[in-house]
């Protein structure tokens, strides 16, 4: 096991992480990101349901270069309602001399995994981040794919620069709330409220708990300056609801405080304040409260970025897989995607070069453990899901993506292209790690397994699995898909479209896969392809490590 731990100069990496994750034209221009939180709100959505009101999702695309782009994030769903204001913002780096063009696009959800192939098309917006962030509020009608107006729809889209990397860790419950629904007790959630010039913002929307008039909501965590613009003295405003499924909420009560109030009252003791619902004690003589907001913590933390982990010591560790099953043609005809050229080229060296090219630049020594699957190996030609393909078991390493190529070329003569592709084998191979890195109980290593296929996967079930335990582990997957085969397995493993399930129904803890098809960014340019293959890996690390309040090895410095 000890071939894993790769070295890593944090001071190395850093400037090449920059330039990897962003097309930033040199690496002074990393002097000019900043990031930006984008709150979205929308008006008047067309009403796509028949006997409801459309359930709003807003999904974030950047264009990445001519045709390309990629989903840079998405809101959540809020049920029966045309006129949301989504409370998940979206971050993204902001680099002041380039234009970066962003598109909005909001759909009607009809399933339970938020899959944008059942959803209806409700509208969308394409303007500049630079359009936004100079406005601070950018108000647009929504258009349809073919330019027309989306009905009355409208999107606002508030931009605000993140300074602080705090976040107010609070655990909350309600006691005695009023009771709201006819025939049962009340559905309550909570909303949190940062007052602004204009008026009090949304910061942060819980969930609803069943039936119940004593609640207890999940713990969550807030930005310190989504809540509070980072100062503990600015008010905050809670407001309590009773959710229905028609999208109209019935209001139970609210508060404000404080952050350093509540700070200070929940210091020793949990924290109480009356739910006050204004028009009932209006109405009503005698009226003391429409129940108890109870908040057991209110802690602010510090929220590591990628680029903390990094600097703070934690070792990013690469392997590479290579499909080596019969679905991919005999190497000796032209039609296999295994088929060395005579000018030297196939699609897999491609892939190999140019994805490893991209992923090298995190990795300061440059050691790649490469394996290959699906192939009968000499001299007794057993079937194998799991071989160096240098022959070296004990020191499965290649130095650099040239060394990766070149044990490719000697091993390829060697053996015979066979079956079934099994992706689960080499999985669990690298999960072993990860457990083992989990044991040290700080945000010291990461691993990322970069498997390059034909997209053809036999044991469908099995990986499923593997990718479900290996989501709790420090560790990301990478599907590069060569070929112009059926990729929908490979879409389905991604998981974007809602969290990926065992065949038994257990659900990921987080989306760890990323799939990303060559043959589309092959002549793209080396940026667009390293936007594309890692576009996911900076936020899979670091809200792994956050989740696990893992801190990293040593203090990164400032951020």
């Amino acid at each position: 096991m000890e071939h894993f731990w790769a070295k890593m100069s944090c001071w190395e990496l850093v400037p090449q992480t920059a330039m990897a994750v962003v097309e930033a034209p040199n690496s002074g221009a990393t002097d000019c990101v900043t990031k930006v939180a984008l709150s979205i709100s929308c008006d008047n959505l067309l009403d796509k349901d028949a006997f409801s009101k459309s359930d709003p999702m807003c999904v974030v695309f950047m264009n990445t270069s001519g045709s390309y782009w990629s989903e840079i994030g998405r809101t959540e769903k809020i049920q029966n309602c045309l006129n949301p204001t989504f409370s998940k913002s979206i971050t993204l780096d902001y680099y002041f001399e380039m234009v970066q063009k962003l598109r909005f696009e909001v759909y009607d959800i009809d399933s339970e995994d938020c899959s944008l192939q059942t959803a209806d098309f409700l509208g969308q917006l394409e303007c500049t981040l630079g359009q936004i962030v100079s406005s601070r509020q950018l108000r647009r009608p929504l258009l349809m794919r073919d330019k027309t107006a989306a009905g009355k729809g409208s999107i606002t889209i508030c931009a605000e620069e993140k300074t602080d990397n705090r976040v107010v860790a609070f655990e909350m419950e309600g006691r005695k709330l009023d009771k709201k629904d006819f025939f049962g007790k009340s559905d309550p959630f909570l909303e949190f409220f940062k007052q602004t010039e204009t008026g009090w913002q949304l910061a942060h929307r819980t969930e609803f708990v069943k039936n119940t008039l004593n609640p207890v909501w999940k713990p969550f965590r807030i930005p310190m300056q989504s809540l509070c613009g980072g100062d503990v003295e600015k008010s905050i405003k809670v407001d309590c609801y009773d959710y229905n499924n028609s999208g109209s909420h019935d209001f139970i009560g609210s508060f404000q405080a404080t952050l350093c109030q509540i700070q200070q009252a929940s210091e020793t003791f949990a924290a109480e304040f009356e739910c006050i619902n204004g028009k009932k004690k209006e109405k009503k003589k005698g009226y003391k409260n429409s129940g108890i907001i109870v908040i057991k913590q209110c802690k602010i933390v510090k929220e590591y970025s990628f680029l903390d982990y990094i600097m703070g010591g934690c070792q990013i560790n690469f392997t590479i897989a290579i499909d080596f099953t019969n679905s991919n043609g005999n190497p000796a005809l032209p039609t296999s995607l295994h088929h060395i050229n005579p000018q030297g080229y196939n699609e897999y060296l491609a892939a190999i070069w140019s994805v490893g090219n991209v992923i090298q630049d995190y990795d300061s020594d440059k050691m790649f453990p490469a394996f290959g699957f699906g192939a009968k190996l000499p001299p007794t030609w057993q079937v194998s899901h799991e071989f160096p393909i240098n022959f070296n078991p004990s020191n499965p390493f290649c130095a650099g993506v040239e060394g990766v190529i070149a044990a490719y070329q000697q091993c390829l003569p060697q053996i015979r292209l066979y079956g079934p592709t099994n992706f689960s084998p080499i999985i669990n191979h690298v999960a072993q790690f990860g457990r083992q890195a989990l044991e040290q109980q700080t945000a010291s290593q990461y691993f990322v397994l970069l498997i390059i296929t034909d997209g053809i996967i036999t044991d469908m079930d099995e990986t499923r699995s593997a990718i479900v335990r290996a989501s709790r582990l420090p560790m990301s997957i990478i599907i590069v898909g060569v070929g112009g085969a059926d990729f929908s397995a490979m879409e389905f493993l991604d998981g974007d479209d809602g969290l990926l399930r065992s065949a038994t129904g257990e659900a990921a803890m987080r989306d760890i896969v990323q799939f990303v098809p060559f043959r589309q960014f092959q002549n793209a340019g080396t940026a667009v392809l390293a936007q594309s293959v890692l576009a996911e890996l900076p936020d899979q690390v670091a809200s792994f490590f956050t989740l696990f309040e893992l801190i990293p090895p040593r203090d990164p410095g400032p951020s």
